[in-house]
């Protein structure tokens, strides 16, 4: 059967059987950033962004997401540009093997798009089924917090979610100890 996503943007046909998993069709379509840790919904790494809400793709089927909006990690910044959480953990140093960190971030953006400034418990909480072997999970919750802060901020955030130009230039300017009024 023919079935019609919208992915990051861009509306795709694929062909699937209607009980082939998300995670399977989106990693088939070239989304490899969509892990599949478990094939049975329970790690965390195949999250996307279905309709804004965060679900495990291999826990969905094509038939559930046909004619729906997904956003996969791919589809939230750019090696150039990161997304404020994709550099967040960078910066926390919150990527070990980087297997989780796809779903952590998806998982993220959603929690930081309900609740704009979240406490500590309830970035744990929201994190709390993705699963992680690496990090212990303390690096993970402080760059989500951080992003929080970042995304909350003096309007630096890009409208993708990158950062301007302008950001860029004062932070920038601001590491080598220069001011400009």
């Amino acid at each position: 059967m023919q079935f019609t996503l919208t992915v990051n943007g861009e509306s795709m046909d694929v062909d699937a059987a209607p009980e082939d998993n998300l995670a399977s069709v989106l990693r088939r379509e070239g989304y490899t950033g969509v892990k599949c840790g478990c094939d049975g919904g329970v790690c965390g790494a195949s999250k996307v962004l279905i309709g804004g809400d965060a679900r495990m793709a291999c826990g969905t089927t094509v038939r559930e997401a046909d004619g729906a909006s997904i956003r996969t990690i791919e589809g939230l910044g750019t090696q150039d540009d990161l997304h404020p959480i994709q550099q967040a953990f960078v910066d926390h140093f919150a990527v070990q093997c980087g297997f989780c960190i796809p779903g952590m971030i998806i998982q993220a953006k959603a929690l930081l798009e309900e609740t704009p400034d979240p406490s500590e418990a309830d970035v744990r909480a929201a994190i709390d089924d993705n699963l992680c072997r690496c990090t212990g999970y303390q690096k993970p919750v402080e760059a989500i917090l951080d992003a929080a802060e970042r995304m909350n901020g003096d309007g630096t955030v890009a409208t993708d979610g990158g950062t301007s130009p302008a950001s860029t230039a004062r932070e920038a300017t601001e590491r080598s100890g220069e001011t400009h009024d």
